[in-house]
Parts: C-alpha cells; structure tokens; sequence
C-alpha cells in the first residue's frame, strides 16, 4: 500500500516545494538567525528541530481535514490570522527590545516546545500547508497516508534547509561584537520579521 502512495504521489516536485517552503525567508528563518547570532548555533539546534517536528505534526493535521474546518469556517480563519499577526508583532518587540547575551534579563533561545507551538500562529506555514494539501493530496486515495508522506518529506528537508539560517547567523555574530550594533540588527530582524507578513495581512 505504501509503495503504491509513494508511486501516486509526485515526490521530486513535492520535494522541490519543501525545500522553496522551507529554506525562504519567512518567520522561521528570521528567528532563528537572530537565535544564532544572540545565542550560537549550538543553543539555537533544538530551535530548528521544534520547527521541523511541529511543522510536520501541523502539516499532517491539516492533510487529514484541519484544513476543510478552517476553509468552511471564514471567521476562524479570519480570527486566526489576526491573532497570528499580533503574536508576531510582539515577537517583534521581543527581538528589537532583547538586551545583550549574557546580561541580566536577557531572554534564552525559543527552544523545542516553544518552536514547536509557534508554528500553529505562523502565517507562513498556515499558507504551505493548505498549499501543499491542495497541490499534493488526492482527494479519492488515503488521506492518513499521503498526508504522513507529505508530512514525512518536509521533516527530512526542514533541518537542513533551516541549518544555513543559523550558520549565517552566527558569522553574522562575529561583526556583531558590540552592544550598539547587536542593537541594530535585532531591530533590523524585527522589521524584517514584520514585513514578511505584511502580503498575509492584506490578502
């Protein structure tokens, strides 16, 4: 059975759009080059493996019909998107405001649980999944199966896609030495964390 899904379902083209998905910027990507640069790769690893495995738990959820109840339902998806925005705007405000690593109050890396639950108000990854589940799911074969494939593909693609975010930020990190400019960029990355949502707002 398994191998006849793995037949049906084109996996170079589904692998080309995880790797689009996964590997341009968006809220993910920021993140977790601010993590590198404010904490280094190492602290920042269980970050990116949270947004693999949430992405996928997230991704299958929806394959199997998450997304019909969102679709049917336009005040949620409505009330979704905003609440999604807000959290981003204050994560925003998190990473412009951060004080410098190792000072006192300064914030640790997302971590695993908190990369994993972020996903679920992550616009971005709201639009790959119903994109994906459109594009990739038949609708007369298993839904459970071709979504844990579709699933399946983007958690071996997330980690490595995800990885080049961190180790840019931490070159980034070593011409960010001083507490002015650290300042800087963190804001910049708010901005920029900002801004990629902006085309979310306004569809």
């Amino acid at each position: 059975m398994w191998s006849a899904l793995v037949m049906e379902i084109p996996l170079l083209p589904l692998i080309g759009f995880a790797v689009a998905a996964t590997i341009t910027p968006g809220p993910n990507n920021v993140m977790v080059t601010t993590a590198a640069v404010n904490h280094g790769v190492r602290a920042t690893m269980p970050h990116i493996v949270g947004i693999a495995v949430g992405f996928a738990v997230m991704l299958v959820l929806v394959c199997v019909g998450l997304a019909g109840v969102v679709l049917q339902i336009p005040l949620v998806a409505t009330l979704l998107r905003w609440v999604a925005l807000a959290w981003l705007v204050w994560l925003a405000w998190q990473i412009a405001s951060a004080p410098p690593p190792g000072s006192l109050g300064a914030r640790p890396a997302l971590g695993f649980l908190g990369a994993m639950a972020f996903q679920w108000v992550n616009p971005k990854a709201w639009m790959i999944c119903l994109g994906a589940a459109g594009a990739f799911m038949a609708p007369d074969g298993n839904v459970l199966a071709q979504g844990l494939i579709i699933g399946a593909v983007f958690l071996a693609v997330a980690v490595p896609c995800i990885l080049p975010w961190a180790l840019l930020g931490a070159a980034a990190a070593r011409l960010l030495q001083s507490p002015g400019r650290l300042r800087v960029f963190n804001v910049a990355m708010a901005i920029l964390l900002v801004l990629s949502m902006v085309p979310v707002a306004f569809s």
